[in-house]
């Protein structure tokens, strides 16, 4: 069973991810910020992470810093999924490590998509 970690502050993006990815086969768990989804990945690391950039407590980049650092944390295939659009924080972000990024609003033919560029499908 392929399982995903959900990191994003707003609820409502957290529930439809979590429908996009069930629908594509996933078992989901969520976090609500950065710290929340390293405490998350120290219990069971998740095969696909979806993060967004701009949280409360800890933000995706800083996530997916301490995430590649930590044990297994290489592991783990990224999306960010976030409104910023400026190449500048694209490059950041797969200088950081996150394999694929999405811009929202997104729907399920585009996560499909990245998924299966990724080999996460």
């Amino acid at each position: 069973m392929n399982t995903c970690l959900i990191v994003d502050d707003s609820r409502v993006v957290r529930k439809v991810a979590q429908k996009i990815f069930e629908e594509l086969g996933f078992t989901c768990n969520e976090a609500e910020d950065g710290k929340q989804a390293l405490e998350a990945c120290a219990k069971s690391m998740p095969e696909v992470i979806l993060l967004d950039w701009n949280m409360p407590v800890m933000s995706g980049i800083e996530f997916l810093q301490e995430l590649r650092k930590t044990a297994g944390g290489d592991a783990p295939k990224v999306v960010f999924c976030t409104t910023e659009n400026d190449f500048a924080f694209i490059q950041k972000a797969l200088e950081a490590g996150a394999n694929e990024y999405i811009m929202k609003p997104f729907d399920k033919e585009i996560v499909q998509s990245k998924l299966l560029q990724i080999g996460a499908i």
